[in-house]
């Protein structure tokens, strides 16, 4: 049999030759697009490229194997695949190197973003321009808690924002955050005359009577969704045009107040199977802010989780002029690292609910958090949880 003219080096060598992939998008892209609900594992790329490899240098082979009359197939197969799982386990065992700090069930994306990427996770005034932020309540997946999640959106001049909200909620994407898929509902919305009032309509056979935990959720998302997105103050249900809604629990309903909603600790909530959380303001709320930080310390029910765990423990020195000043104890514990971003910004929502604008760090241990100037005062964000949607 005529032997081949290739070593398993310049085999090796030919792999290694191939074209590398780069990723060039812009890591907020990354986070904003990113799915947090748990996937079934893919099977990994670089045994599929080794293998790939592999058939392209069968073709390329075969001519130097037709010289030999008794061709042994097996031969030929087992050095490819030899040569194949060399390089494939090479590049796995430095992958693993890569990403040692990541969970074995993560998907590609998120262990990308926590071994690389520092992002904002709520929206600030500076990055919204022209555009408007709507931010929808949406049930976690066992409908236990409501998360808020917000988006950006140009609207067109004259155009209510009830307009764009009703337009959009078709278009959210619940599941794959791991949330409840609620919208959109089962209802149409307007506001009347005056814009005070928005009327709910909905159908003889909607669904929103049907149990406690569904008709409860269906009146704090109502409430919820108008409060943060208007100045609306009363809201009015009608059923097929006709005054009032008939609800299990409630029994007939036909107008409620719209309240503003504050006063809330954020923590931190895990869908299953991601390590990406939202942030979540408690159902409780507090009497002062000192009260919301220490509560902040600690898991909650329903699966919150305690936010302040990442950062060294806070001092309020004191507030004043809606700036609230603060220090850190422990400098060199304050890491510039994902989860710390996403515990400030927790602190930074938190001060919010307390009528806070801005926040300020005396003798910052780091001068930048992510993209945070600790050196300078910081506005706290507009709305928690960016996220794109189609």
């Amino acid at each position: 049999m005529k032997k081949s003219e290739w070593s398993d080096r310049e085999l090796e060598e030919l792999l290694r030759q191939m074209p590398r992939i780069h990723d060039h998008r812009d890591p907020r892209d990354i986070y904003q697009n990113i799915s947090l609900k748990r996937k079934k594992p893919r099977p990994m790329l670089l045994p599929g490229l080794a293998a790939t490899a592999a058939l392209l240098l069968f073709f390329i082979l075969v001519p130097k194997f037709l010289g030999g009359i008794n061709f042994s197939h097996e031969s030929a197969e087992e050095k490819s695949s030899s040569s194949g799982n060399t390089t494939a386990q090479h590049d796995s065992s430095a992958l693993k190197k890569e990403n040692a700090s990541s969970n074995e069930t993560e998907s590609p994306k998120q262990a990308e973003l926590l071994k690389t990427e520092n992002v904002k996770t709520a929206i600030y005034e500076d990055e919204v321009g022209n555009g408007t932020v709507l931010t929808y309540w949406i049930p976690d997946a066992q409908a236990q808690i409501l998360i808020p999640v917000s988006i950006i959106v140009n609207q067109s001049q004259g155009q209510s924002w009830l307009t764009k909200y009703t337009e959009l909620m078709a278009n959210l994407q619940e599941v794959e955050w791991g949330l409840s898929d609620f919208y959109p509902l089962n209802a149409t919305m307007k506001l009347d005359k005056n814009g005070n009032t928005v009327i709910v309509d909905v159908p003889p056979d909607h669904q929103y009577g049907l149990g406690s935990t569904t008709e409860t959720n269906f009146i704090n998302i109502i409430q919820k969704d108008i409060s943060t997105n208007s100045d609306s103050k009363k809201i009015k249900f009608t059923t097929n045009d006709r005054p009032g809604i008939e609800l299990g629990n409630f029994g007939r309903m036909e107008e409620i107040d719209v309240t503003a909603q504050n006063k809330h600790a954020y923590f931190l909530y895990f869908p299953e199977g991601s390590k990406l959380p939202f942030l979540t303001p408690s159902m409780e709320t507090y009497h002062d802010i000192y009260s919301a930080f220490e509560a902040m310390k600690k898991d909650q029910l329903m699966g919150l989780k305690s936010s302040l765990l990442s950062l060294p423990p806070i001092n309020i020195v004191s507030i004043s002029n809606k700036i609230m000043y603060l220090s850190f104890d422990g400098r060199a514990s304050l890491k510039d690292n994902q989860q710390s971003i996403v515990s400030f910004e927790a602190v930074l929502l938190t001060a919010k609910e307390f009528g806070i604008e801005k926040v300020i760090i005396k003798d910052p241990p780091l001068t930048n958090l992510g993209t945070f100037d600790l050196t300078k005062a910081i506005k706290v964000p507009i709305a928690p949880n960016l996220r794109n949607i189609p």
